[in-house]
């Protein structure tokens, strides 16, 4: 039996362990969001001081979220352990794309089936929000907007080792996704495609729904790899 003293020794010495894990979080979303708006460029060197006191934390919750990054695949390290933002090549993406497909066309089966009335309502809430602020609002608010619809439609499969596959592929992926996402002459034509999930899902259609996000997703592939090219042509 523990000893009530040595019981709280020890949960008071665990306590800035959860603030130090929070911070590194922290750190991680706004890091996310540097190589998004590529303000860390794919492939630039990650220079830790330097970072560090941008985001105004010391080197240790930098590296934890680094850490963090590196399981998603945005950050890699040298054989040397130098990090740098992650640069994979297009056929990488596209492999990673394809079974990504799979299993959000998977998860919109799986809503038809079992997705609450609610759920279906509220995913199409996300809908409307995104055609309504689609002139307004910044590429990375437009994509937050439709990573939520895409993730609500995942959760309504409730089927929980699904959501936790998607979520590792979508973390490797999310560059790659805000690339696809982040033109406006673009966004009709990504709107249109979600309508065609979200009408499917009230009918109940899971061949439909499942259709309409394999190709969504078959779409981001081709703009990745239109970007790629621009970007090639211009080096």
């Amino acid at each position: 039996m523990i000893e009530p003293a040595r019981s709280e020794t020890r949960l008071a010495e665990l306590a800035p362990i959860g603030a130090r894990r929070s911070l590194a979080e922290e750190a991680a979303d706004r890091l996310r969001d540097f190589i998004l708006l590529e303000k860390l460029a794919p492939g630039e060197a990650i220079r830790e001081r330097e970072l560090a006191e941008a985001l105004a934390i010391s080197r240790t919750p930098l590296r934890e979220a680094m850490r963090l990054l590196e399981v998603e695949g945005l950050i890699e390290y040298s054989q040397t352990r130098r990090p740098c933002v992650a640069d994979p090549d297009l056929e990488t993406l596209e492999q990673n794309l394809t079974v990504l497909g799979a299993l959000e066309g998977l998860a919109g089966e799986l809503a038809c089936r079992h997705a609450s009335t609610q759920e279906i309502a509220e995913i199409g809430a996300i809908c409307a929000m995104m055609a309504e602020r689609s002139d307004l609002d910044d590429p990375l608010t437009f994509f937050r907007r439709d990573m939520a619809f895409h993730e609500a439609i995942v959760r309504a499969s409730n089927n929980r080792p699904l959501a936790d596959t998607q979520r590792q592929y979508n973390a490797r992926l999310w560059r790659a996704r805000f690339i696809s996402s982040r033109s406006k002459p673009d966004r009709p034509r990504t709107l249109r495609e979600h309508e065609l999930v979200y009408d499917a899902l009230k009918q109940r259609d899971p061949v439909a729904c499942s259709a309409a996000l394999r190709t969504h997703l078959a779409t981001t592939v081709k703009n990745v790899a239109k970007t790629q090219a621009e970007r090639s042509a211009k080096e």
